[in-house]
């Protein structure tokens, strides 16, 4: 069976705006050193702050509910994480994995993370891991014909089902 290449080049704007480096007067190259001080709103996307990790949508999601957990601190790696961090990290994973279940029910979700450019990375200087939700039958003939995403809510409604259920686990 021959793979077929699929191209979503919506995202070429944001990942190379994403990993770039800052242009004259701007911040940090790094939107997720951005973000790693909050606040938690609708206006960053963060729905969760911890000591040394946070939880933010994802700005480009593949589905509602599509959120990535980061450490505070820039690191590439899973190897450059000290062992609070490291533990941090996968209870955030745990607590976001949580929270998609009691923001929208769904039948699965995936858990991975994409290690470096050749990995798939598409920030591969800030270690990120992804959460997002899945439903039997959430793919359809949009996202294969069409190399479009039909997303049934907007980032703010996310924002609110998902900073609510955060909450409601403490």
């Amino acid at each position: 069976m021959p793979l077929e290449r699929l191209f979503a080049g919506w995202r070429r704007q944001y990942v190379e705006q994403a990993s770039g480096e800052p242009s004259e007067g701007a911040g940090s190259p790094c939107v997720f050193c951005d973000l790693a001080d909050g606040p938690v709103d609708d206006s960053t996307g963060v729905v969760h702050l911890a000591e040394r990790t946070f939880v933010v949508l994802n700005a480009y999601p593949y589905g509602s509910g599509h959120v990535l957990i980061c450490p505070r601190r820039h690191v590439a790696s899973v190897a450059e994480l000290d062992e609070g961090e490291s533990l941090e990290l996968w209870g955030s994973a745990t607590l976001a994995l949580r929270a998609v279940d009691v923001a929208y029910r769904p039948d699965g979700a995936n858990l991975g993370a994409n290690l470096g450019r050749a990995g798939g990375a598409g920030i591969p200087g800030h270690l990120h891991l992804h959460v997002l939700p899945r439903w039997g039958g959430d793919t359809n003939f949009m996202t294969a014909v069409a190399e479009t995403r039909v997303l049934p809510e907007a980032l703010e409604a996310s924002w609110s089902k998902l900073a609510s259920a955060f909450a409601s686990l403490g």
